[in-house]
């Protein structure tokens, strides 16, 4: 594609923040697509604030794949932080903003991946469900210590035990719709994909209400219309951004957590 087409889909972000600011639900809906449409739905009608900026960025890296119907950018003021588009009858934000954790692996034109890490790049999404649904780690997946995917792991390990005397299951799934990879210079593969979380909190044997509510009040009310619901289902969102090398090893680059939907 033409870096034209990307430039102007990119200013669709000023438009985005606009109807964001307005609770323009309609327009929000209308320009997101994929992991950002699904944090637009529910959550554009619930929340009043606490969404990312969408305006500001500078410094801009257009990522254009080979195949048509998609774009990532990476802006790298004010801080490195990527954005992905796709084409469904007109130009749509899927993901972002998604701040890097640290640098931004490198791209050069005609950059190509072997076809074996093309072949394992379309398993990255199973990879991370595999690892965050074993924390016994008998699948043989595994996360170095400090990466972000890892810390999220002990986290939902320990959200048990944060919650008693509460009861607590978190189920992680595959978000629908296809993961996106683009090649890096070094042989290697940029993966973004999306997991959900979802969690639900019940009361402890004998209760008949939370002890410890996951979320604030506020934000409870404003999604649930209730003050104190005797139970809580969190909805998730985890939208990673992962380099996968040409010896398989998997890093993740960006992860972005924020809360979809809040049931009773």
């Amino acid at each position: 594609m033409e870096r034209t087409v990307a430039e102007k889909a990119f200013d669709l972000l000023d438009e985005l923040a606009q109807a964001w600011e307005d609770r323009d639900c309609a327009t929000v809906d209308r320009l997101t697509a994929w992991a950002e449409n699904a944090l637009g739905g529910r959550a554009c009608e619930a929340t009043r604030n606490g969404r990312p900026a969408l305006t500001g960025y500078s410094d801009l890296e257009y990522l254009l794949p080979e195949e048509p119907g998609w774009f990532a950018v990476l802006a790298r003021r004010p801080e490195p932080t990527y954005f992905l588009f796709v084409h469904d009858r007109n130009w749509r934000l899927a993901a972002g903003p998604l701040r890097l954790l640290g640098e931004a692996p490198q791209r050069a034109g005609g950059a190509q991946p072997s076809s074996g890490t093309a072949r394992r790049a379309r398993l990255v999404p199973q990879r991370h469900l595999t690892y965050l649904t074993d924390p016994a780690g008998v699948s043989g997946v595994a996360f170095p210590s400090g990466d972000a995917i890892a810390d999220l792991r002990d986290k939902l390990g320990d959200r048990t035990a944060r919650a008693r005397p509460d009861r607590v299951s978190v189920d992680v799934e595959l978000f629908g719709g296809p993961s996106r990879a683009l090649a890096l210079s070094n042989g290697s593969m940029l993966v973004f994909h999306t997991l959900r979380l979802v969690s639900r909190h019940r009361p402890g044997q004998g209760r008949d209400s939370l002890g410890r509510p996951p979320y604030g009040r506020a934000l409870v009310k404003e999604f649930t219309g209730e003050n104190d619901p005797a139970s809580l289902t969190g909805t998730e969102l985890v939208v990673l951004a992962s380099e996968i090398s040409a010896k398989n090893k998997l890093t993740t680059v960006a992860l972005r957590r924020a809360l979809a939907d809040l049931t009773t």
